[in-house]
């Protein structure tokens, strides 16, 4: 099954060193009826916070997950749907702002029109290395863990969710 690829980020919506300009209702009518996950992603370089417009289908979404990374705040662009944030539901429609605080579970489920939502968040740290400590087993390996909606690679080698689109990620075989 081929996943689909949101179209191009027009020039005029591109980081740039110092700002970045994004024509949200362009983004958003301009997607395919099928694109789902991430139709805009902040990039510019040297920057503090991670910000991603992101497209659920209509029925999707629903599958609880933590962060335990950084705290977010979510914006309900256009659709409708479900927050589910530590058991409490709060309807999503447009203009809905939402702080969700790291170590709180939460879940975000589309409605039957989608919805569609703008994350931001502190940028998080990036992978380092280090030497392995004597007596300690490597990590399992996560190559079996790509995103088959969006083709993102977990991080984790026990993540169990995208942390592009949020889609459930494959079992481990043997597990």
């Amino acid at each position: 099954m081929a996943v689909p690829v949101p179209a191009p980020v027009p020039a005029e919506q591109v980081a740039t060193a110092s700002r970045v300009t994004v024509a949200v209702p362009g983004l958003v009518a301009g997607a395919r009826p099928e694109d789902s996950g991430a139709l805009w992603r902040l990039r510019s370089g040297g920057r503090q916070l991670d910000a991603n417009l992101v497209r659920h289908l209509p029925g999707t979404g629903g599958t609880p997950s933590t962060e335990t990374d950084v705290d977010v705040v979510l914006l309900a662009v256009s659709g409708s749907g479900t927050l589910t944030l530590d058991g409490t539901d709060t309807p999503l429609r447009p203009g809905l702002l939402a702080f969700l605080p790291r170590g709180a579970t939460r879940a975000v489920s589309a409605g039957a029109d989608g919805l569609v939502v703008l994350t931001v968040h502190g940028r998080r740290r990036g992978m380092s290395i280090a030497p392995a400590r004597p007596g300690t087993p490597p990590p399992p390996c996560a190559v079996h863990l790509v995103c088959v909606r969006c083709h993102r690679h977990a991080i984790e080698a026990d993540a169990r969710y995208c942390t592009g689109c949020g889609t459930p990620l494959p079992a481990r075989s043997g597990s």
